[in-house]
């Protein structure tokens, strides 16, 4: 594939499809590039996939715009073989990730890994809207403190050359528990290896009303993208990534006569974004206090999302058998189930 990123104010450098050039000219960019022999299909799709240069959400949260044998065209187009392609798009503004001195709960630590039970609220890495205050800011400074490399008095050193700032895997901002967070680029990819081929066990805790009728099942379909609302998955398209979570409940509350709420287990057999939520929903048991899955709660009209990752079995570098993490149910779990307890009757699941 012929291609090229254009530039003005800096040398070019090798770039993602092919030989291409790049350099940035403010925060304006461009490239070009011909469609290779047997691509073809939807531009967004093919400059995303097979060009490598934005994924599709990044296309057009930065205002992308396309140029096909010279005419503007929308995303959309469908390209063919020997097209010219030209596309122009604005980068975000550099973020440089920052240490912070944090309060957070550190479960372990050794010289490669910290492990941490996060708090609800805490967002794990940066993202637009949240460049301070991350888990990935606080276990930046711990590194960099524990190394002496001077974190607290504002040194941004490299974290250990890890990429991502350390971060393996991710727990939605309003889901708390257990999370681990590599030290090193090597630490890194290996911790990062057993999440890509399942080999971690992960177990979450929730609160779900009304309660499951059966006391275990296996969910499983696919997962995409909903088309009316973008911070929103739906479940059930078949173009989406299959999704698949396993589940037992622990506890029944039996209130005016009804198995009205359950605290269930739930072990997700694949990582998809918004999985157990969009799961629990979409059998008609979603998880209290979620605020884009489910409803206003009528006995608890101020809880916030009950989601808690409880357990983490995984293998940390240098160990040949598998460490097991767990984070206890935090306050909001315990006060709910006393007031559960109070206003109803409880009842253990088969699967407790």
């Amino acid at each position: 594939m012929s291609d090229r990123k254009k530039s003005k104010k800096a040398a070019a450098r090798p770039g993602a499809a092919g030989g291409s050039n790049a350099a940035a000219t403010g925060l304006e960019r461009s490239w070009e590039g011909t469609v290779v022999p047997g691509g073809g299909g939807r531009a967004d799709k093919y400059l995303a996939d097979t060009a490598g240069i934005l994924s599709r959400s990044q296309l057009k949260a930065r205002g992308a715009l396309l140029r096909v044998n010279g005419r503007q065209e929308k995303l959309s187009r469908t390209l063919a073989p020997g097209d010219r392609l030209e596309l122009r798009w604005t980068d975000e503004p550099s973020h440089r990730l920052e240490p912070e001195r944090l309060e957070v709960d550190i479960v372990y630590e050794d010289e490669r890994v910290f492990v941490f039970d996060k708090a609800q609220g805490m967002v794990t890495h940066p993202a637009a809207g949240n460049w301070r205050g991350t888990l990935a800011n606080a276990a930046l400074w711990l590194d960099a403190d524990r190394k002496g490399k001077g974190a607290a008095a504002g040194g941004a050193a490299p974290f250990g050359c890890a990429p991502r700032g350390g971060i393996v895997h991710r727990l939605d901002k309003d889901t708390s528990g257990i999370i681990v967070v590599a030290r090193d680029a090597e630490a890194h990819e290996f911790l990062a290896a057993q999440f890509k081929n399942r080999s971690a066990r992960k177990e979450y805790w929730a609160i779900v009303h009304p309660a499951p009728p059966d006391d275990a099942g296996h969910i499983e379909n696919f997962l995409a993208r909903d088309k009316n609302n973008r911070k929103k998955f739906a479940g059930g398209a078949a173009a989406g990534k299959r999704a698949a979570t396993d589940y037992r409940v622990l506890l029944r509350w039996s209130i005016a006569g009804r198995c009205d709420y359950a605290l269930i287990a739930l072990f997700p057999k694949t990582g998809r974004t918004h999985q157990l939520r969009v799961h629990m929903s979409g059998i008609g048991c979603p998880i209290v206090g979620d605020p884009l899955y489910g409803r206003k709660d009528q006995l608890f009209p101020e809880a916030t999302l009950m989601l808690h990752a409880r357990r983490l079995r995984i293998t940390l570098p240098g160990r040949d058998a598998p460490s097991l993490f767990k984070a206890p149910p935090p306050e909001r779990f315990r006060a709910m189930a006393a007031a559960l307890d109070r206003l109803g009757r409880r009842t253990r699941g088969v699967g407790a």
